[in-house]
């Protein structure tokens, strides 16, 4: 029921190995790879801001994959999708939702992590019958505290990178201790396991974009989030300067339907990515329950 028409099978290779294929999405070719089992529910994976195809962690994807058809996907205009990026989030939201149709899914669960996460609460919140669980990683509400300055904070960290050559994703990502220091050193490593046909980073056009529809959500009214219905599983380390824990906290308790993975210890906005092992044995018992 769930097999899309146009697809060929999920390869069940690991994610450094998979192939890029691409979806017609009214006149704009998606780029996206899958791979896992054939059958189920498919995972949809949406990724955070200036995230491309590559910035998964194979681990994450891996793992997921070992039990579970998973599909990530670059957004309209994102490394190898055409188009123009959208600047809003729920324009996102509707993008992904074509995407998973153009794909022939009549059932998907999501995974959705930092902007990503944004983006899989409008989509559960507005096709309930197409979403059946939800993951949700490092991520808030619309008006959540914090959110609004991740734009700044992005600039700040892109800035002082250049300066140290150093990757900002190490002080966005990950806790200034020694054991955060060498898990995003370890993160930054696998994600250049895959050495052929790797995707293109985010152009600036498109990150201004999706920094404009971040800066958006988080000033929007705080949203209401007793409209989301589905079982939500949430996921984030305990000192996430992105997108601050508390916001994890308030849709745990705020959300009808949800279960709180405890605080990952000593970790930030890519505690899931910290803690992959971890994470996958959670998310994969909570959406195989």
């Amino acid at each position: 029921m769930n097999t899309p028409r146009n697809s060929p099978s999920p390869s069940t290779a690991s994610y450094k190995h998979a192939a890029t294929q691409f979806a017609s999405v009214r006149g704009e070719d998606f780029a996206y790879r899958e791979l896992g089992p054939g059958d189920g529910v498919p995972l949809i994976l949406l990724v955070h801001l200036a995230g491309v195809l590559d910035n998964w962690d194979p681990r994450v994807v891996d793992g997921l994959a070992a039990r579970r058809r998973v599909i990530t996907f670059d957004n309209r205009g994102v490394g190898g999708s055409s188009g123009s990026t959208p600047d809003t989030i729920e324009a996102m939201a509707r993008d992904a939702v074509l995407f998973v149709r153009a794909l022939g899914f009549e059932q998907v669960d999501l995974l959705g992590l930092s902007m990503g996460g944004f983006v899989a609460q409008v989509i559960a919140a507005e096709e309930p019958n197409l979403v059946r669980k939800v993951v949700l990683a490092g991520t808030g509400p619309a008006g959540g505290p914090g959110i609004d300055k991740v734009p700044a904070l992005t600039v700040q960290a892109t800035l002082k990178g250049a300066l140290t050559r150093q990757d900002p994703k190490l002080s966005l990502f990950f806790t200034d201790t020694a054991g955060g220091r060498q898990a995003g050193r370890d993160f930054l490593e696998r994600l250049k396991e895959r050495t052929l046909n790797r995707d293109k980073n985010i152009s600036l056009p498109s990150l201004r974009a999706q920094l404009k529809a971040i800066k958006r959500w988080g000033r929007q009214a705080p949203s209401d989030l007793s409209g989301i219905h589905q079982p939500v599983l949430l996921a984030n380390g305990e000192n996430d300067r992105m997108v601050p824990s508390s916001n994890t906290l308030d849709m745990a308790a705020r959300l009808p339907h949800s279960e709180l993975v405890p605080l990952y210890p000593d970790a930030g906005h890519g505690g899931i990515f910290q803690f992959h092992d971890e994470f996958v044995t959670r998310a994969l018992g909570f959406l195989e329950s």
